[in-house]
């Protein structure tokens, strides 16, 4: 398990920020996610002060500090800087002639500034999305990652199993492909994981007797998709003659991942078995169950009834 990091630079080209001090020093790291506005910092309290976080500076900070005599802003804004945090950015467009006090102290300090015409609030709000994605604890694990009808499956199995061959029979009935081989799981929250892929695969998948294919080339931009939220894990296995396969209701069974529990089904393999349409069948009724339907419960009312 490893953590993601990202750069200033990085941060600056995904948002198309303008950098206006420090561009030498854009190598600099963010490794948290969520934009800091100082606020109680520009009045001397950082007992609980991020230092590790992006610092925002919105109209109102950029006002407060205006406000105040050359001295008391050189103070605050010292105090400030001497923690070193990634980098300042500047919302709203807020133009230069009342940034060069600010200018200077990052030029000497070495702590990139940066500016955005977007709104403060408009910004952290896709600037923690974006940071929240690309710092989070991830994991490779092998096997298919597709999007049925807007639910995220994993497709596990030993090689040879026909993962590949599965999702590209669901490719072809619509539905897309995520990742092929390696698959990159990222822990968003406790409760959420996100697949997708690790950049070398992208929209590529092996095919046994066949090679590799490229599904956007063949297939157009909807056979693709960069990431989806897994919802379901499905591991394809070998037939078991000596077990009962009809069951009414299949026992719930989890995978963890990070921590993160996602549903477990395993669809056994038999010549002639449309596992597409049975991954599809998985999907539906997972979604269902989420709506609170249960078909299960429905057949045994009917009985009930008589």
């Amino acid at each position: 398990m490893s953590m993601g990091a990202v750069t200033v630079r990085a941060l600056a080209e995904h948002f198309k920020l303008e950098v206006l001090a420090a561009e030498e020093r854009l190598d600099r790291q963010v490794t948290k996610p969520g934009g800091h506005r100082p606020g109680l910092e520009f009045v001397g309290y950082f007992d609980y002060f991020p230092m590790e976080r992006v610092q925002v500076l919105g109209i109102k900070e950029i006002t407060y500090l205006h406000k105040l005599t050359e001295l008391e802003r050189n103070l605050h804004i010292g105090n400030i800087v001497k923690y070193h945090p990634p980098c300042f950015i500047v919302t709203s467009g807020q133009q230069e002639d009342g940034l060069k006090y600010l200018m200077r102290y990052c030029e000497e300090e070495g702590i990139p500034l940066l500016r955005t015409p977007l709104p403060t609030t408009e910004f952290i709000a896709v600037m923690d999305a974006f940071l929240v994605k690309e710092l989070a604890e991830r994991i490779a694990i092998h096997g298919v990652c597709v999007n049925v009808s807007g639910i995220g499956i994993l497709l596990r199995g030993s090689s040879g199993a026909g993962k590949s061959e599965t999702a590209h029979s669901l490719i072809r009935r619509g539905h897309r492909l995520v990742a092929d081989d390696v698959i990159v799981l990222k822990k968003l929250s406790p409760r959420t994981l996100l697949g997708t892929h690790n950049g070398k695969t992208k929209e590529f998948l092996a095919l046994r007797s066949i090679g590799l294919i490229n599904v956007v080339r063949l297939y157009g931009r909807k056979a693709f998709q960069e990431e989806t939220r897994i919802a379901l894990d499905i591991e394809l296995t070998k037939w078991r003659d000596n077990e009962l396969n009809n069951e009414l209701e299949v026992e719930e069974r989890y995978t963890d991942y990070m921590g993160v529990r996602i549903p477990h089904i395993q669809i056994q393999l038999q010549p002639g078995r449309d596992v597409a349409s049975l991954v599809e069948a998985a999907a539906n009724n997972w979604y269902l169950q989420q709506q609170g339907y249960s078909a299960v419960e429905e057949f045994m009312s009917r009985l009930q009834e008589g």
